[in-house]
C-alpha cells in the first residue's frame, strides 16, 4: 500500500501576518512561490495513483510549481470555513475573547455562504477524502497527494490517525511543507512531519 503526502501550500501575506484564511483566495507571496518550487525534490521520483487541491488558487498554484500533474480539484479540500473570523488573527480575537481556542470553540457566522465550521464538521469533510484516498491507495497505484491548507490537513491527519478532529491541534504544519501518512503493521502512522528541503 502507497503513502498518504500531504502538501501545506506555499506562504501567502495572511499566513505571514497570522489571518484566519479560508475562503478569501489570496495568491502566493514570493516566498510562498519559492517554497512551492522547493518542494519538487519531495514529490518526484514517486508513482501517484491520485492527486488532489482544494479548489483554491494558492494551493493549485502550489501544486503546479512544485511539478505535480494531473491535479484534480476537490472542494472537500477547502480550508476551515472561519465565518466571522475570517481575515482577523488570534491575538485580535483574544481582545474580546481571551479564552477563545478554535478547536473547542469554533467561531461565529460570516456573511451569507460562511456559517463557519465546527471541528466536526470539517472531520466529516476530511473523512469523505479519506474514503476517497483509501480507494486509490487499495488500488495499488502508488502514493496519494492532497495539496490544501494547515487547519484542515492537521483535522485529516487527526482522522487518519483514529482520533476524533479537535485533535487536529497536536499537529503544527508549516507553509510550503511535506508530511507523509504511512502504515506500520497495518497501522496508520506519521512517518514524517512538516519536512522541507
Amino acid at each position: 500500500m502507497g503513502d498518504l503526502l500531504l502538501v501545506r501550500h506555499g506562504e501567502t501575506e495572511w499566513s505571514v501576518s497570522g489571518q484566519h484564511t479560508s475562503w478569501t483566495d489570496l495568491p502566493l507571496t514570493g516566498h510562498g512561490e519559492e517554497q512551492a518550487k522547493s518542494l519538487a525534490p519531495l514529490l518526484t521520483g514517486r508513482t501517484y495513483a491520485l492527486v488532489l487541491s482544494s479548489p483554491l488558487d494558492r494551493a493549485i498554484r502550489t501544486a503546479e510549481l512544485a511539478g505535480l500533474s494531473g491535479v484534480v480539484p476537490d472542494p472537500d479540500l477547502h480550508e476551515w470555513d472561519y465565518g466571522g473570523y475570517e481575515g482577523i488573527t488570534t491575538a485580535e480575537i483574544h481582545r474580546s475573547r481571551p479564552d477563545w481556542y478554535l478547536w473547542t470553540d469554533g467561531v461565529p457566522a460570516g456573511p451569507a455562504g460562511h456559517p463557519g465550521e465546527s471541528p466536526e464538521q470539517i472531520g466529516a469533510r476530511a473523512d469523505r477524502v479519506l474514503a476517497t484516498v483509501e480507494r486509490a491507495l487499495a488500488d495499488g497505484g502508488g502514493d496519494v497527494v492532497l495539496v490544501a491548507h494547515a487547519h484542515f490537513l492537521r483535522v485529516l491527519t487527526a482522522r487518519r490517525l483514529g482520533l476524533p478532529p479537535a485533535e487536529g491541534r497536536l499537529f503544527q504544519l508549516a507553509t510550503g511543507t511535506v508530511s507523509r501518512l504511512s502504515t506500520e503493521h497495518g497501522w496508520p502512522v506519521i512517518a514524517e512531519w512538516n519536512k522541507q528541503p
